[in-house]
């Protein structure tokens, strides 16, 4: 029995009826072929056929959350991990004195956590939702049960997580070895491959950072990181446009560390 003979069985057919039903069958495909668009951008399932990204869809449920909601708090029990559709999240860290840290500003196409593979726990960070996101959820039991039969796909997690390994040594490396003036500096250098889209004059960071969330990510005062922007704007190095997003010069920045 189809659907519209349903109806009218009931009595209560009419072409509303049938456009409403269309409609929300429309809305399904396309929630279906918008999680198999996004997870195949992911650099975790690039190359993937569909035929092979079908099981990942097939587990996969899409969760919207407003801005300023919390997709898991630091210390909840780690179950599930996230693939961004649309929209930012803040991950950060907070001590017992309610000091943040803030570790990354996630966009479209990242994942998070990283830390949710191949381990049980709690999640180790909060995650707050700086803007209206829809996220595709994955709870993480059944994806290492399909992991099991793709280990090429172990392998890019492995890449990624390395990869993860990588810039944390490296901001490591910027605390130790470098002064306060160095360390935003090389700070705004990462925020253009995480943040940042490629122009004909550097980059334009994606995401409107204030001074006290960039103090809150290398460990440093909101007073410092402004005197430290209004140099580099003085040197143009840093400017920002007419929408309120900062604009880098990357090489010059560069260049600065070495003067």
């Amino acid at each position: 029995m189809t659907v519209v003979t349903y109806f009218k069985k009931k009595g209560c057919y009419n072409r509303n009826t049938e456009n409403k039903f269309l409609s929300s069958k429309v809305i399904l495909l396309m929630k279906h072929e918008d999680i198999v668009m996004r997870l195949s951008n992911v650099p975790l399932f690039k190359g993937l056929s569909y035929p092979e990204l079908e099981p990942f869809v097939q587990i996969a449920q899409t969760r919207f959350y407003k801005h300023k909601m919390y997709v898991f708090m630091q210390e909840d029990q780690l179950d599930r991990v996230f693939f961004i559709h649309s929209g930012k999240v803040k991950i950060y860290r907070t001590d017992f004195s309610g000091k943040e840290q803030i570790i990354s500003i996630l966009e479209p196409g990242e994942m998070f956590p990283h830390a949710g593979f191949f381990r049980h726990g709690k999640y180790p960070a909060h995650a707050e939702v700086l803007e209206d996101s829809y996220l595709i959820v994955i709870p993480i039991d059944k994806f290492e049960e399909i992991l099991i039969s793709y280990p090429e796909l172990c392998i890019k997690i492995f890449k990624v997580l390395g990869e993860k390994i990588v810039d944390l040594q490296g901001r490591l490396e910027a605390q130790v070895l470098h002064n306060t003036y160095e360390q935003i500096i090389l700070l705004l250098i990462r925020l253009c491959k995480s943040n940042g889209e490629k122009n004909e004059q550097g980059y334009k960071l994606t995401t409107q950072f204030t001074n006290r969330e960039l103090a809150n990510m290398i460990g440093t005062s909101r007073e410092t990181v402004s005197r430290t922007i209004n140099q580099l704007k003085k040197k143009e190095y840093v400017l920002p446009d007419d929408d309120g997003f900062y604009l880098l010069n990357d090489e010059a920045l560069k260049q600065e560390l070495f003067y």
